[in-house]
């Protein structure tokens, strides 16, 4: 059945909200909380610690580190507690972007089961299972996703341990890349390029004679077809392939594109539809597909990306991420005086309900509404 990704219009009479019909928690996001608070409560005499970030929420995180939990790394990578200081008593959990084969590796030598307590999203695994599956046919694999993030980390290391592999962040970088298949750069400057993003021993002149796409599962899932479709066509022009010869050099990996992922996208687009003043989407600040959503309602309308409803001071002031800048930046007069006033509303996969119904009470409290949230939640029931 072909899904419906209009909108949910929730009508307090002089303020109208459009609430995306798919936004917040994913499958992978739910299952990864779950484990570690229950993680927390099966191990209370013992030390626990998450790898990383559980997800790039802050109110998450922070309820975490409120019961005890300690982070070993920072969403980055860098080391804030010692690996030589765990035993192998301690509780290590693996977060829903997963791991490295390098880390899981330290943490066994510990004495630490990381397969115990590992939270990594079935759909990350799903990548990490593919591109196994096109090594074994020669391919090497170009994973589109941000270098630093911690789940391009991690598929990159699972992939680079059965094939060649590199990193690409977006279409410019592809097409660069396209231009070391087509021999239109010499491969020698392919080193400078992508340096810090490609396998040990990666030869450019003969590792991209057959490749396949695959993504961080955060990354915008049009984004990703995209690459995968114009490096398709730049292998059909270079070995003069046709529909059945194309497997020869192209691996088809489109069912790697995470589906929540896919649908909080295509709930945007859908949420795009309805004419409205502005966009307000919820979530981390460090958050991938959270910004991708941003993204998507910036180039339609002005759009605020907050971390909670604390972010909206008054109807004249709003604190939010100018994410391309990576700051956070104060707007006056973000609510136009008009009546009804018509915001859209979405949030990212790693965002609570709890903080998008907060930024709803917010925001109606400063209009002289119909009716109370409660009111408007139980008429949907």
């Amino acid at each position: 059945m072909k899904k419906d990704f209009s909108p949910t219009l929730l009508d307090f009479g002089p303020i109208q909200i459009y609430l995306a019909r798919h936004f917040g928690f994913c499958y992978g996001v739910e299952n990864a909380i779950d484990i570690a608070f229950r993680t927390i409560e099966e191990n209370p005499d013992k030390r626990i610690f998450l790898l990383s970030e559980m997800i790039h929420n802050p109110q998450v995180n922070a309820d975490l580190q409120q019961r005890g939990v300690q982070f070993l790394q920072d969403t980055y990578g860098k080391q804030l507690v010692n690996f030589d200081s765990l035993t192998r008593d301690d509780v290590v959990i693996i977060p829903a972007f997963g791991t490295t084969l390098d880390i899981e590796k330290k943490l066994n030598q510990i004495g630490i089961p990381t397969e115990k307590y590992n939270t990594t999203c079935p759909f990350v695994e799903k990548v990490w299972n593919r591109s196994e599956q096109i090594a074994a046919k020669n391919y090497t694999v170009v994973v589109h996703g941000k270098p630093t993030h911690e789940e391009t980390r991690a598929t990159f290391s699972h992939a680079a341990s059965h094939t060649p592999t590199v990193v690409v962040n977006n279409m410019k970088e592809a097409i660069e890349l396209s231009k070391y298949i087509t021999g239109e750069k010499a491969a020698n400057g392919f080193y400078e390029e992508f340096k810090g993003r490609y396998s040990d021993r990666f030869d450019p002149q003969k590792d991209l004679q057959r490749i396949g796409v695959v993504n961080q599962t955060t990354m915008l899932a049009s984004d990703t077809q995209a690459i995968a479709d114009f490096l398709k066509q730049v292998m059909i022009q270079q070995y003069q392939l046709n529909n059945d010869s194309i497997g020869e050099r192209f691996a088809d990996t489109r069912d790697t594109l995470c589906y929540a992922t896919n649908d909080n996208q295509t709930a945007v687009y859908g949420l795009l539809d309805q004419p409205a003043d502005l966009a307000i989407v919820v979530g981390g600040y460090n958050s991938s597909n959270t910004s991708h959503l941003v993204e998507l309602c910036e180039e339609k309308l002005p759009t605020y990306f907050i971390s909670s409803e604390e972010k909206i001071i008054s109807p004249d002031e709003i604190r939010h991420c100018d994410f391309h800048n990576k700051k956070e930046i104060t707007t006056t007069s973000f609510l136009p005086k008009k009546e009804p006033l018509k915001i859209l509303l979405t949030s990212g996969a790693s965002c609570p309900d709890a903080l998008v119904e907060g930024v709803i009470v917010k925001l109606t409290s400063f209009f002289p509404v119909k009716k109370t949230t409660e009111e408007m939640t139980e008429a949907f029931i």
